[in-house]
């Protein structure tokens, strides 16, 4: 897997990959606006026609006359509906697709990252980014591409006509468009600094929501309902009150904007109808004029509408880009051969060391280890002395600060991590399980499983009986992370779901945890016909799951402390013995 060349959503690269849906509903549009023009003219027609038959100019007026105008009139109309219908179809249709893939391009970006990237980033805050801020990008897409066109179209073609009625007319009824495009330009930039903060404010009520609703039962176990809904309202409140003001700014600039385009229409009026009175300018054409003037009265309308949509776009795209333009910690070097490659399951660190950018201390501090094909070694150690940091550099969650890690005698750096991850099962601390089918959650990451696999996993992880007992079996459901199985359920699904992959390593971080020890007993026993050609590594604080490893690694302060099988450091009476008495005391202790 390696980075995207380019990741920033450019819109123009989508617009060119659907330009001809857009060219067709610029033609559509520019011959619904041209018919639309034709109407006033028709109109013009027949008012100057019964003004001559009214004055006795004109001898004799028949109905097929006045029929022939109603006529006209009626299939401009329709046709200018059908034209209308196909300008919308194409390109709001096309505001769907290009919404389509920009979700699509956004969604793949963030399963490209590492771990780094979601530990900087809130869950909320990508997923506000991801249905908000979209959903403002599309906008200016569909509409504001729509509406600034049409409105371009509607005012060359109008400026056409009324020009050809009355020059000096047309200068003053367009002279407040001056004043208007100076108003929404100073505008435009306070609309989208508070748009800016109504997203952020956004993204804070998406978290806090996705982390009251993930941790539920600490809320209701340490009785916090009131203090969280008391803080969510704050929340509410704030990003409501932003809103309001974006409302106010947005009423100010269209009622602005109606007050000018008003004026320019009472200027028409005024002049006009004094030169119709003068016979400078016939009635007809007077009343195409203001018509065609109405016509141009909705683009300078929505210009303010317009104006938001864009300045709304712009900035929920300046907010997504800058989630695109992140780039993963961890990916394939440009040296990285392509070709899939066979693991065999040695591993070897040398003077391996890490550190996490915010800590001034090393995690860990030059480990030297070698892990032989085929061997199950174990990790132990006091709490925070890098046991999960230590088996998270295997897979390249994470990459060592320095030192390097080697399988079959390759560096990993130079092992696609495709390859390298597909080979390797790994049961973490804090078991995840997807709202699917138990039958789905063990199979993931497997092409077509075979029932008779999924089946043999179960019962390799001793969760085949428990499943069974479920009324749909395989078939069950699973609430949000697994919540209606137990501790115990869902850590011995995560084994099964690692066993079912047949990877060469089998990394096990603390997943016995919530295990009886008689079951736990029971899994390892599976392990052992299964592992044997394959390499294990488990972390344990119980002595009893590790006791028959091959190698038993002792951490301590980010160092290898002791090393050896479990007889010969118990000799030792170091650290390990220690341990080992604690947990014989804790042992009898629950006993009694």
């Amino acid at each position: 897997m390696q980075p995207i060349a380019n990741n920033e959503i450019r819109l123009k690269d989508y617009l060119s990959r659907y330009k001809s849906e857009i060219t067709f509903g610029v033609i559509f549009s520019l011959f619904a606006t041209v018919l639309s023009f034709i109407f006033p003219r028709i109109l013009s027609h027949a008012i100057d026609t019964l003004k001559l038959f009214d004055s006795g100019m004109l001898k004799s007026l028949d109905s097929t006359r006045l029929l022939y105008f109603a006529g006209l009139i009626i299939l401009v109309a329709v046709l200018e509906g059908v034209f209308r219908f196909g300008a919308r179809m194409f390109i709001i249709r096309t505001s769907r697709k290009i919404e389509y893939d920009i979700r699509n391009q956004y969604f793949a970006r963030l399963i490209q990252q590492d771990q780094a990237f979601f530990q900087r980033n809130r869950t909320g805050d990508l997923m506000a980014r991801a249905t908000n801020d979209l959903n403002a990008v599309r906008m200016m897409i569909g509409p504001g591409i729509l509406y600034p066109v049409n409105s371009l179209i509607v005012f060359s073609v109008g400026l056409a006509f009324m020009l050809t009625i009355n020059i000096k007319l047309t200068l003053l009824a367009l002279s407040p468009l001056v004043v208007i495009t100076i108003f929404v330009y100073k505008t435009a930039f306070l609309i989208q600094r508070t748009f800016k903060s109504i997203q952020e404010k956004f993204s804070e009520i998406t978290t806090k929501t996705q982390e009251n609703i993930s941790g539920i039962r600490v809320i209701k176990g340490y009785v916090q309902e009131q203090n969280e809904i008391e803080d969510f309202e704050s929340l509410n409140h704030d990003y409501i009150r932003k809103n309001i003001l974006l409302a106010k700014i947005r009423g100010f600039l269209w009622n602005v904007v109606m007050m000018l385009s008003g004026i320019g229409m009472l200027i028409v009026f005024w002049i006009g109808g004094r030169e119709v009175i003068r016979g400078e300018i016939s009635l007809g054409d007077f009343t195409a004029f203001t018509v065609y003037l109405g016509l141009l009265t909705w683009p300078v309308i929505s210009l303010g509408w317009v104006v938001t949509l864009f300045e709304r776009g712009k900035t929920s795209l300046k907010r997504m880009n800058e989630i695109m333009a992140q780039q993963p910690d961890i990916f394939d070097k440009d040296d990285t051969p392509p070709e899939e490659q066979a693991i065999r399951g040695e591993i070897e660190f040398r003077d391996v060391s890490f550190s996490y950018p915010a800590s001034p201390n090393p995690v860990l501090n030059y480990i030297n280890l070698k892990i032989k094909q085929g061997q199950t070694i174990a990790i132990v150690g006091q709490t925070g002395v890098g046991k999960t940091t230590l088996v998270n550099l295997i897979p390249r969650l994470i990459d060592a600060t320095s030192g390097k890690i080697l399988i079959d005698g390759v560096d990993i750096q130079q092992i696609p991590l495709s390859t390298l991850r597909r080979n390797i099962g790994y049961v973490p601390q804090e078991t995840f399980l997807f709202s699917d089918s138990i039958k789905n959650n063990i199979s993931l990451g497997v092409d077509e499983p075979d029932q008779a696999d999924i089946t043999n996993a179960a019962n390799i992880s001793q969760v085949l009986t428990d499943i069974q007992d479920f009324p749909d079996g395989f078939e069950t459901l699973l609430g949000e992370r697994g919540i209606n199985l137990s501790g115990g359920q869902k850590q011995r699904t995560a084994i099964a779901r690692a066993i079912i992959r047949k990877p060469s390593i089998l990394i096990l971080d603390d997943a016995l945890s919530s295990v009886d020890t008689y079951t736990e007993e029971k899994i390892l026993k599976k392990f052992k016909n299964i592992m044997h050609e394959r390499t294990s590594i488990i972390i344990s604080h119980r002595i009893s799951t590790i006791s028959d490893a091959d190698l038993i690694v002792v951490l301590d302060d980010g160092k290898i402390a002791e090393q050896g099988k479990h007889d010969e450091l118990l000799k030792f009476n170091g650290i390990y013995a220690e341990l080992y008495r604690k947990q014989l005391i804790q042992d009898s202790l629950a006993n009694i």
